[in-house]
């Protein structure tokens, strides 16, 4: 394919695009050099819709509220809640570049768990290990490996408490009150490991506070097609201070992994959660009554 002759255009030949790919990600995994000689503007796209979602240079700008870090501490746990091996310890790699410590990587993992499961937490301890295998050949790994001490990012300083009075116990969820009714123990058990992952009663000597955490879980719950409940924790999210622009940035971490409709299902959430509460609960009736007629046709 020619080069553009256009100053607005891009060069779409195939060495040019895997150049800009290269200087954003600063490497490539190799299938991607199929997709950049088969189809570049296609490769061209994903390079800079990925790379602003994920903050890759030269492709941010201005106006981004999320940091790099912080976005990758929801892309590598959502990685690895795919279980794709394969990938996630070039992000873990670049973490580490970026200063931060195998501690908030877990911190991140175990927000993450809440809404995918242990395995998420055992999927990025893998990775990790993996990152740290020069074995691997994917990423540079920094001299030393994991850093010993953590580089600050703004979102270490962010939504540390909830500005609401009590504290959000998963009990004070409807459907953890029914469970309780029906299994105390149950119900106490799991809402002391969310309580525990999301701090519930705000951060202690934690490194992510509720705010950021409360984002990672927005993220992988769109993962999940659960508006409702993304909606439910980006109303935690702005009592804890966080804004709406950083719920989108977070949702949009997710999404080269998962695909835009998980950032379409965020969006719903999003306007779910800033409707009055009266609007909120007309509409869950409305749809509420929706399923029962599907139900009984």
């Amino acid at each position: 394919m020619p080069a553009s002759n256009s100053k607005d255009e891009p060069d779409l030949s195939p060495e040019a695009v895997l150049a800009r790919a290269t200087a954003a990600r600063g490497d490539i995994f190799p299938e991607w050099k199929i997709l950049a000689h088969a189809s570049p503007q296609t490769y061209d796209l994903v390079t800079r819709t990925g790379g602003y979602f994920h903050h890759y240079e030269g492709q941010t700008t201005a106006e981004q509220q999320l940091s790099g870090p912080m976005r990758e501490l929801i892309a590598t746990p959502a990685l690895c809640a795919k279980g794709d091996f394969r990938h996630a310890p070039n992000h873990v790699r670049r973490m580490y570049r970026m200063g931060l410590t195998n501690r908030i990587i877990m911190e991140a993992a175990a927000a993450f768990s809440t809404v995918t499961g242990w395995a998420t937490i055992a999927n990025t301890g893998f990775a990790i290990l993996e990152a740290n295998n020069p074995d691997y050949p994917f990423g540079k790994l920094p001299d030393g490996g994991e850093p010993k001490e953590l580089t600050p990012f703004p979102e270490l300083y962010m939504g540390r408490a909830r500005r609401g009075a009590a504290a959000r116990s998963l009990l004070d969820a409807p459907e953890w009150r029914y469970a309780a009714s029906v299994d105390a123990e149950l119900a106490r058990r799991a809402a002391a490991w969310v309580d525990h992952c999301l701090l519930a009663r705000g951060a202690q000597d934690e490194l992510l506070g509720p705010g950021p955490r409360e984002l990672i879980v927005v993220s992988a719950l769109c993962t999940r097609g659960e508006v409702d409940l993304a909606a439910r924790h980006i109303r935690h999210d702005y009592d804890c201070g966080m804004t709406r622009r950083q719920a989108l940035e977070a949702i949009s971490a997710v999404l080269p992994m998962t695909g835009m409709v998980s950032g379409q299902l965020g969006l719903r959430a999003m306007q779910l959660a800033e409707r009055p509460k009266t609007s909120r609960h007309r509409i869950k009736k409305k749809t509420e009554r929706h399923r029962t007629r599907r139900t009984q046709r």
